[in-house]
């Protein structure tokens, strides 16, 4: 399987969505498409889902124009939306009818799915009285039902509670060793775990394509990480004036210092520490997160 999306452009009115974005995925990927709210993340999955028609470029699977190609595609939307009244069986049962799933492959597929998204047990209980949590599980067994060689989600757990997320992420982590996965999300800590590669939507742009190991060597700067018991605002000061000081971050009682050398200038500001009776909590080098480059790239960018 291979996802080509090729120079795709997207407008409404005055506003811009997607803006010239190009990628590929690979078969067997699992790709996170991450952005702030309002990026573009949304319109970019459902002009790969064919649910909408880009205003410019195109949308390719396996080299074939992704209109024809649609029934190799699971979409998981960010609020999924079932009739209440049906059970979970019945919902399956419908959707598969609509994707022209046969009555006997749907007979053997849907304890299949259901078992496979924790939902063995629910088939006859009604969807409106299952949580959040239960909710998605149910979409992403929708997903799956067909057995898509790709699968796009569209913000799959940033509605859920704590214990639906988990549930939601481990879900995600194992289907990704079967199919192809492209998911899309702001919160960096959520992808981080099931994705191996993170492409940074910002304006309708691609601003960056990396796994997450580039991603942090390419981006990540030590800093040196001090936790005081109180603040010492005058040091504070005293250190940013230094000439191998790039950057001081005072939060509270703790302390991020970013310097030229971490291997030569740690000892040097350690000492003046020292020096100045800071009395330390806690003292190390400390690297940025993958959520803190992010927040870098999309602000700053």
């Amino acid at each position: 399987m291979k996802l080509e999306i090729k120079n795709v452009t997207k407008s409404f009115k005055t506003k811009t969505a997607v803006n010239h974005f190009s990628m590929e995925i690979q078969s067997g990927e699992c790709v996170a498409l991450a952005g702030p709210n309002g990026a573009g993340k949304s319109t970019l999955i459902k002009l790969i889902s064919d649910i909408m028609n880009p205003d410019q470029g195109e949308v390719l699977l396996n080299g074939k124009n992704i209109s024809k190609m649609k029934k190799e595609i699971g979409y998981l939307p960010q609020y999924p939306n079932f009739f209440p009244w049906m059970t979970a069986n019945e919902t399956l049962n419908f959707m598969g009818r609509l994707s022209d799933i046969g009555k006997n492959d749907l007979e053997r597929g849907i304890p299949w799915v259901l078992s496979k998204v924790g939902l063995s047990g629910e088939e006859n209980s009604k969807v409106g009285t299952f949580s959040g949590g239960m909710k998605q599980r149910l979409g992403i067994a929708q997903a799956l039902l067909h057995k898509p060689s790709l699968i796009l989600m569209d913000e799959p757990v940033s509605s859920l509670d704590p214990i639906g997320r988990r549930e939601v992420l481990n879900i995600i982590n194992e289907i990704k060793e079967e199919t192809t996965i492209l998911l899309s999300t702001h919160i960096l800590g959520d992808a981080e775990e099931i994705c191996e590669r993170f492409v940074i939507i910002k304006d309708g742009r691609k601003i960056e394509d990396a796994t997450m190991i580039d991603l942090l060597k390419r981006n990540n700067k030590d800093k040196l990480y001090f936790e005081i018991t109180e603040k010492v605002k005058d040091w504070v000061r005293e250190i940013g004036t230094f000439d191998y000081v790039k950057n001081v971050d005072l939060t509270g009682n703790r302390v991020k210092v970013e310097v030229d050398n971490i291997g030569l200038n740690k000892d040097m500001l350690l000492k003046n520490a020292l020096k100045n009776n800071v009395n330390l909590v806690q003292f190390k080098i400390d690297s940025e997160s993958l959520e803190e480059i992010f927040l870098k790239l999309v602000v700053d960018k």
